[in-house]
């Protein structure tokens, strides 16, 4: 099995530059690293990544959580950033929070172990307190996502949610609608909450009282909103307008309306949030609020490799907006 010394001896180069090149340090040339890479392949050697790693404490990757992998908004998050460390040429190690703090607990632990230079977290149930303790001990930084954090030692990016939310309810209720059902993602984090409380609050400026009975809270998923909405025609409750808030759960809505005879915009006006690809095939095409998703990952994926390369970082938060996306799902109200 071929060994570092001799990858030194076919390239003509000191160990110091195979390790440098295997790190990919800017600081060699590009003729110096062909060469080297070229020794690599033809003697197939193979450099033992982990131990690299317990040895410099650094890795030259990156490490990211993400919830799930079943859906548009995660798989983007996950191709942009992938895309951004390539340019980089940084690794990527990806895990799998399975949607709940035991498991974004679990996924940072496993990235620290394999000594991640930064890890970005799509975090939803992590408090303040337990990321900021997570970074200290660990002294890993971290990259937060999804969260508008109080505190001062970290960095955080997200979408206002409040004003997502706020731009399609607005749009329904400027459209004539009143009775307007929510179905909402999880109220178990600050995304869920803050989507519903702009809801609320609409309603409220236009003095409409809420009826508890149209809200409904979701699981983000095609099949959600689909149940939810056969089961707000079973209980036969009187409904206009549909705010889902995600375009999942949206799509679900039109199917269960389409099975009950009911026409989407001619009987019942359907919004969602996110503007996924699905939403513009649609029958009709869904009318929405469309996400920064890729600048978003691009600007929190290019602060995590500056982190890793050590570059000062002083703690900051980084929020996106949306804009609404019109289609055919809406109408005006008779």
């Amino acid at each position: 099995m071929a060994t570092i010394i001799d990858v030194c001896k076919a390239a003509g180069v000191s160990k110091a530059t195979v390790s440098r090149v295997i790190n990919g340090s800017p600081q060699v040339k590009e003729k110096t690293r062909i060469r080297v890479l070229d020794a690599m392949k033809s003697l197939g050697y193979q450099p033992n990544v982990l131990a690299q790693a317990l040895a410099t404490n650094t890795s030259n990757t990156i490490g990211l959580i993400l919830p799930h992998f079943d859906s548009y908004y995660f798989g983007s998050i996950l191709k942009q950033t992938a895309q951004t460390l390539q340019k980089s040429q940084k690794k990527l190690f990806v895990m799998e929070s399975h949607n709940s703090e035991a498991g974004e607990i679990e996924a940072m632990n496993t990235l620290a172990l394999q000594r991640c230079d930064a890890i970005m977290i799509y975090s939803r149930y992590l408090s303040e307190t337990q990321l900021v303790h997570y970074q200290e001990q660990t002294q890993r930084p971290l990259v937060v996502l999804n969260r508008s954090l109080s505190t001062q030692q970290l960095v955080s990016f997200s979408f206002d949610q409040y004003q997502l939310s706020s731009l399609a309810v607005e749009h329904l209720l400027q459209l004539g609608h009143r009775n307007i059902v929510c179905l909402t993602t999880p109220l178990n984090n600050q995304t869920g909450q803050l989507r519903l409380q702009a809801y609320r609050d609409h309603l409220a400026q236009h003095n409409i009282p809420v009826n508890e009975a149209l809200i409904i809270e979701g699981k983000s998923t095609h099949i959600w909103g689909y149940s939810a909405v056969m089961q707000l025609l079973d209980w036969g409750q009187t409904f206009s307008a549909i705010f889902s808030c995600n375009d999942d759960m949206a799509l679900g809505a039109i199917r269960a309306l389409h099975e009950r005879g009911l026409s989407v915009p001619q009987d019942i006006s359907v919004m969602g949030i996110d503007n996924e690809p699905a939403a513009f095939y649609a029958i009709p095409s869904l009318s929405t609020v469309s996400l920064p998703i890729e600048q978003l990952t691009i600007d929190a994926t290019n602060l995590a490799i500056n982190m890793a390369n050590k570059i000062t970082t002083p703690p900051q938060h980084f929020e996106y907006f949306g804009a609404l996306e019109l289609r055919e799902s809406t109408r005006l109200l008779a």
